[in-house]
């Protein structure tokens, strides 16, 4: 199994993480993402869309984007839950993180720490946005231990890998107490690694 990654990229984390919790062996292929000159070269034929992660599986099966990469992977695991609403619960989890979190959050910490001269007006409003996302999340773990049931899972891995670091995106995680215990309960499970790992 071969993963087109960065050592930065959350969303490439993700994926990682799910591995080592899965104790899964990979070859991992580090990609920049701020030059993406190669992209096209390296996986162009693998994703289309030129983004990482992408997996690729033993037989030389590829799949992109890195929520559907976690739901692949944690099929039959402890990791996704077996009931259809609980499963459902996980996927409204990570269209959530897709479409109100990673937008905002993990934009802000790309355009504060690899951008070149990023306009302030737009780092301000993705701070905005990145608020209203942590404040949602707030709402479910002030009084969960995790995003969905009683359990780990996928849902949890998935908004774990940029919300860790928001504190890199001018977030204060101090400001959402439900959510800083939860990333202590996400980093004590078994197997965990770093994002710089």
């Amino acid at each position: 199994m071969r993963l087109y990654d960065s050592s930065v990229s959350g969303n490439a984390y993700k994926v990682r993480l799910l591995l080592a919790h899965l104790d899964i062996p990979f070859e991992r292929i580090e990609l920049s993402v701020v030059d993406r000159s190669n992209r096209a070269d390296v996986i162009g034929g693998k994703n289309p869309a030129l983004r990482i992660p992408v997996l690729e599986l033993d037989d030389g099966t590829t799949l992109a984007e890195s929520n559907a990469i976690l739901m692949y992977l944690a099929e039959g695991t402890e990791y996704l839950p077996e009931g259809r609403l609980e499963r459902a619960r996980v996927l409204q989890w990570l269209f959530f993180e897709q479409y109100d979190h990673e937008p905002n959050i993990a934009v802000a910490r790309f355009l504060l720490h690899y951008a070149e001269a990023p306009d302030p007006e737009v780092i301000v409003a993705k701070q905005e946005g990145g608020r209203r996302a942590l404040a949602a999340m707030e709402t479910r773990l002030a009084g969960h231990n995790f995003l969905v049931g009683d359990g780990y899972s996928v849902a949890d891995i998935a908004l774990y890998a940029y919300t860790h670091a928001a504190g890199e995106a001018g977030f204060d995680l101090a400001e959402y107490p439900g959510v800083a215990a939860w990333c202590e309960r996400v980093a004590a499970q078994p197997r965990h690694i770093l994002i710089t790992d």
